[in-house]
């Protein structure tokens, strides 16, 4: 079939594929690196003990079959491996079908992980990756060219993940119809970068101008990439271009990287403006292909109705293999800042004179003195459920699971944090957590304290606790 392949995407399946590996090797770098004190066999929120309570059919994972914390970190430095053999370009070394294999691999492995990682896999950003990393496995390697389905089927990805993002804010927080959300959002996101400062102490009216765009962006533009090039082209490069302003401006993840990765293909590259000849697809290829296509058209119909919908569900999958998701992000803005400030003392019993030394985490704001750090793509689970546990009144299991652990001294659960107070071997007799508003300093009291933030107490989160 001649029209089955568009070689004159050829580039942009490869910066994709490769873009996509990066992605993926994050991934399972911070699945390698925080998995025993999250969902490790003694974590705050063992696997063993979810898989024990579900089924197949519910969370479908390889770590069904047995569990144990080297397994995990066997499968999780594995696809590490094979993520970074792809992006050196092990897919296009090999046979086409052994290709696709290399690409199901990581995203068979991903998705075991996530689907015991509880709350702390509960992100929009998983099922991202694994809705991208099966399409990754039909896109094929340099024995053909590129499948126009599967390119097609990156287009409505990347129109679901856009428009749906829009219409959950213009369904949601009167602030986005009134142009007034960023006022705050760049003080009051998850987790601030070293620039969120400046882009909140920017000029109201700038602010306006930033909300207005991202409607734009996201409600108007994600229609052109069903037009012909180079308007597709333009629409795709404009939201690479405001992945970028996001990036710049705060630590999501990997949602804004591979967001730009899932809009290269839809780009028309310089070098492929005259494309290269291609074999012919095998027949096999060709059915495999379009029967999964087929597939996914069909799951389609439920995150199609849900964008139509009234009460527009965020972030949700609606099968277990995670293939088609709804997405969003934001349709509410929280005006203040909130932070769980946790504290110990070594004191045999507290009392009002007892010093209370508190806890660093690496990413959210604590010492007021610190400024924001750079961690995207990567992604510090415990300091991003931090900030919901701040939006809660009152503790989560998985939070006083964590006092617990900080109360033993911990090791692996201290390598979480960034610093703590007490020496090794030595933990703390008592652990407070108390609730603190941040705000990011003005110029004048930076100039002033020499802080980024300034802080109020509000109340005690969690009471003096010791182990029984």
């Amino acid at each position: 079939m001649e029209w089955f392949t568009a070689p004159e995407y050829w580039t942009g399946r490869l910066v994709f594929q490769r873009g996509l590996a990066a992605v993926y090797l994050v991934a399972f770098l911070c699945a390698a690196l925080q998995f025993r004190p999250l969902i490790g066999e003694r974590g705050l929120t063992p696997a063993p003990r979810f898989l024990g309570r579900t089924t197949w059919r519910q969370a479908p994972t390889l770590f069904r079959f047995r569990f144990s914390d080297r397994l995990f970190a066997a499968c999780a430095w594995a696809g590490c491996a094979v993520s970074a053999a792809l992006l050196a370009g092990a897919g296009d070394l090999v046979p086409l079908w052994a290709s696709m294999l290399l690409w199901l691999a990581p995203w068979a492995l991903y998705l075991s992980v996530v689907n015991v990682g509880q709350t702390w896999y509960a992100f929009g950003w998983e099922s991202l990756l694994l809705e991208t990393g099966f399409l990754a496995v039909l896109l094929g390697n340099d024995e053909v060219g590129p499948p126009v389905v599967v390119l097609f089927l990156l287009r409505w990805l990347l129109f679901r993940l856009e428009f749906g993002a829009g219409l959950i804010k213009m369904r949601g927080d009167a602030c986005w119809r009134e142009l007034t959300c960023l006022y705050h959002h760049h003080e009051t996101q998850p987790m601030p970068g070293p620039f969120s400062r400046f882009f909140h102490l920017l000029p109201r009216p700038l602010h306006r101008v930033e909300a207005a765009a991202n409607h734009v962006t996201q409600l108007a533009v994600p229609f052109l990439l069903l037009t012909p090039q180079p308007v597709a082209s333009w629409a795709a490069a404009l939201m690479i271009v405001t992945q970028l302003w996001l990036i710049a401006s705060g630590n999501f993840s990997w949602l804004n990287w591979l967001t730009v990765v899932i809009a290269l293909p839809a780009v028309r590259w310089p070098g492929d403006a005259a494309p290269r000849p291609a074999p012919g697809a095998p027949l096999w290829y060709e059915i495999t292909v379009l029967a999964a296509a087929a597939v996914l058209l069909w799951l389609s119909r439920r995150p199609a109705r849900n964008l139509l919908s009234r009460r527009q569900a965020m972030n949700r999958s609606f099968d277990p293999l995670h293939l088609v998701n709804t997405y969003g992000a934001f349709g509410s803005v929280t005006r203040v800042r909130h932070e769980v400030v946790v504290e110990g003392t070594d004191d045999d019993r507290p009392r009002r004179e007892s010093t209370w030394r508190a806890y660093e985490f690496k990413g959210k704001p604590g010492d007021v003195r610190r400024r924001p750090r750079q961690f995207a793509p990567y992604h510090l689970r415990l300091d991003w459920l931090m900030w919901f546990l701040a939006l809660s009144p009152v503790p989560a299991r998985w939070f006083t699971a964590f006092v617990e652990k900080l109360l033993e001294g911990d090791r692996e659960t201290l390598r979480l944090l960034r610093a703590s107070p007490f020496p090794p071997g030595e933990p703390p007799r008592w652990i407070r957590a108390r609730l603190f508003r941040y705000r990011f300093a003005t110029r004048a009291e930076r100039r002033e304290t020499g802080a980024y933030w300034v802080r109020e107490y509000v109340r005690d989160f969690l009471p003096p606790t010791r182990l029984s």
